[in-house]
């Protein structure tokens, strides 16, 4: 008998879902990520094309997970070894979980370092320490807090003991409390972002630059980061959204909550840009700084700016408040496992996670000072030396954005497009229109996994 909710709990309404799912969602990657790259690529026709990759690619994937999770209502793990026997396939089906949430452990081991820098900003930017800064000042600021190990593991700890004090205390009195507060202030905050930009006077510039379409910067490269970024900016192919859809009631729509996270998400994006880019142009600064943006440019810009201490610190706790949410997403496949498996209350399975990819994480603090040389070796290959290797950060980043996360992606889409039955998935989805149902079936079967095989090959250099 099929369950109707998770023993772990569910979420109270389908907004607290909505929430949470794009909490998940909604990370540095659309308030770090999102922005810079735009800015590289041309503006306007990066976000067109980005938005056509989040309508054949993010949604109907997110669509896929969020079904296999409701349907399994167990972890990414179990859920994937549960509808692979009762849909009478290989056990190895069930390797799509572990892919899952692998892939999710190690980001998390990363992502709480770099999350640490933003909340380390915080405390900056309140503090008053970009006032009367340059260039270099910024830069050396910057550098100052990357090369002491000390400090990045007393941030990365803190950020991760965030982590675990919400996941321990469950999917009601901790995730949904969470989500119920952070997302909203999110986006207020991101709101009043977007009201000092626009008071900066260079608003209709950061507009023309966000929106205004010039297909001559377009390139094959261009359209294959969009791919990847519609993938990646939606938190598909690490087990979050599939462990948050086991906790969705079955009566709420698949399709429609899915459609509202994804609409949520992009809003993120687009606002992020509206915020940074007059702030960027107030500022004299360049739009395509790249990473930097907002670890460097930014505080300069704040730094010149009327009321720039206030501002500069909101946007901190904007990114240290959108990372948090996107983490807790992270850190809850691996505790449901572990709760489900190993017979472990939840909050000891949130300590013993939390601590481990702590542990994980200390090679990314390193990466940044005591390990900075890296670890590799040279091959020979087509007459040409090789290097593999990088830093304990290089290699995670690597093996978890360009391989994991895209052989999850297209391993969710085979998996419900081709190896599940057609009435399991009708059922599940429960889309009444035959015509809308059968183009979603389409797009997954087809445009989504040629698409993440493009931003997969594109990711290991073979196209």
């Amino acid at each position: 008998m099929r369950r109707e909710t998770s023993i772990h709990g569910q979420w109270s309404s389908k907004l607290i879902f909505v929430l949470a799912a794009t909490g998940s969602a909604v990370g540095l990657g659309n308030i770090w990520r999102f922005p810079y790259i735009a800015g590289e690529n041309g503006g306007g026709a990066f976000v067109l094309i980005y938005l056509a990759c989040i309508l054949a690619i993010g949604l109907p994937i997110m669509m896929a997970e969020i079904s296999l999770g409701r349907r399994g209502r167990q972890s990414p793990i179990n859920t994937m070894a549960t509808l692979s026997r009762e849909e009478g396939l290989s056990r190895m089906w069930g390797m799509v979980g572990w892919v899952g949430v692998a892939a999710g452990f190690m980001i998390l081991s990363f992502y709480s370092v770099v999350a640490g820098w933003s909340l380390s900003y915080v405390f900056r930017a309140a503090g008053g320490a970009f006032s009367g800064l340059d260039a270099a000042g910024v830069e050396a600021l910057f550098n100052g807090l990357v090369s002491d190990p000390e400090r990045l593991l007393a941030w990365h700890t803190l950020f991760m003991i965030m982590n675990v004090l919400v996941v321990a205390r469950g999917v009601r009195s901790g995730l949904e409390q969470a989500v119920k507060f952070l997302m909203p202030a999110l986006f207020v905050l991101l709101l009043v972002m977007v009201g000092y930009a626009y008071s900066l006077g260079h608003f209709a510039e950061g507009l023309r630059f966000l929106f205004k379409p010039d297909f001559s910067q377009v390139t094959g490269d261009t359209i294959l980061l969009a791919m990847g970024q519609s993938f990646f900016t939606l938190s598909l192919g690490m087990g979050a959204i599939m462990i948050y859809g086991s906790y969705l009631s079955s009566r709420a729509s698949i399709a429609r909550t899915s459609a509202a996270v994804v609409s949520a998400d992009t809003a993120v994006a687009l606002l992020a840009g509206m915020a940074i880019f007059p702030i960027v142009f107030a500022s004299g600064l360049a739009a395509d700084a790249g990473p930097g943006l907002i670890f460097m440019t930014l505080p300069l810009a704040f730094a010149e700016m009327p009321f720039g201490l206030f501002f500069g610190t909101l946007f901190f706790v904007l990114l240290v408040m959108a990372a948090w949410t996107s983490s807790i997403s992270l850190m809850e496949p691996a505790v449901a496992w572990l709760s489900e498996n190993r017979d472990i209350d939840r909050p000891v399975a949130a300590v013993i996670v939390g601590a481990i990819a702590w542990l994980l994480g200390i090679g990314t603090v390193l990466s940044f000072n005591l390990w900075s040389a890296g670890f590799g070796f040279h091959v020979s290959w087509g007459g040409e030396v090789i290097y593999i290797g990088g830093t304990v950060f290089d290699i995670l980043e690597y093996l978890t954005m360009n391989i994991l996360l895209p052989l999850g992606g297209l391993l969710i889409a085979l998996f419900v497009g081709w190896r599940m039955t057609r009435r399991s998935v009708e059922d599940e989805l429960g889309i009444g229109s035959r015509l809308i149902f059968g183009a979603w079936y389409y797009v997954l079967r087809f445009a989504a996994p040629i698409g993440i095989l493009l931003v997969f090959l594109k990711a290991i250099n073979i196209i």
